[in-house]
């Protein structure tokens, strides 16, 4: 275990050490070395707290906020859909138009319906993030074992009982699947929805400084998004590692 996580950080190691080099010999505006980009994030997030507390922390909640309201739709949703063959024949072809619309071009709709702001954020998030949710919930339901599904109906268990006790259990694995992905595009959504209509977050950041050709700046918020992205799949990760603990794991799980 230990030498794994040694040869993963290495290579990442690696590659800072390379980008260092090649940051310091181009000598490109464009391209600023880590050292420089570090240096920025210190002092723009760090040395100063209000920029952190006015757009680090309204970022991370839109994130969190939208992908856990699709999240509760989704799986809600997606169970319901998934043990029912009928609801699934009438709704499906509604579900593949609305995930066939690309998030980002419902913005200018959004806009024009929340007038920008956070709700206008929340919207987008919630409409692009719910549907890896939703599917793997479906998919998840539909796999319940049928042995089980015929003891349920022999003991006459309530559907309440049915649903938390023998559904959720059975498409959790799936469940968890579909909110790790739909956790990565909430990240990304969350950029794309601050790129207009607000005047603060990561997103908004980002535009400003690329239109100021504060590139090292820039480069500083791009950093910080990939360690929030990082951070919030690991948190995410070792949730679903607990919740599944009774599912058997491959080798290459157990030690990874």
């Amino acid at each position: 275990m230990v030498t794994k996580f040694l040869q993963r950080w290495t290579v990442f190691a690696g590659l800072v050490v390379v980008w260092q080099v090649l940051g310091w010999l181009a000598d490109d505006p464009f391209f600023p070395p880590p050292s420089l980009i570090v240096s920025a994030a210190w002092e723009w997030w760090v040395l100063e707290p209000s920029n952190f507390f006015d757009h680090v922390v309204p970022s991370v909640e839109r994130l969190l906020g939208g992908w856990a309201i699709a999240s509760l739709i989704g799986v809600s949703l997606g169970l319901a859909l998934g043990r029912s063959d009928r609801a699934m024949e009438y709704a499906g072809p509604l579900l593949v138009f609305l995930r066939s619309i690309p998030p980002p071009a419902l913005v200018p709709v959004f806009l024009l319906l929340f007038r920008g702001g956070t709700s206008m954020q929340l919207a987008t998030i919630v409409f692009g993030v719910i549907w890896p949710v939703l599917l793997n919930s479906v998919d998840g339901a539909r796999s319940v074992d049928v042995t089980k599904v015929d003891t349920s109906a022999v003991f006459q268990i309530p559907r309440w009982q049915w649903v938390l006790g023998v559904v959720l259990p059975a498409a959790s694995p799936k469940i968890f699947a579909g909110l790790r992905v739909s956790l990565s595009l909430s990240l990304v959504l969350m950029v794309i929805s601050e790129l207009v209509g607000t005047d603060n977050g990561i997103g908004s950041q980002l535009m400003q400084a690329q239109r100021e050709f504060d590139y090292t700046r820039m480069w500083a918020g791009i950093v910080l998004l990939g360690v929030l992205g990082y951070g919030l799949n690991t948190a995410l990760l070792a949730v679903e590692r607990r919740v599944l603990a009774w599912q058997p794991r491959s080798r290459d799980e157990q030690h990874a």
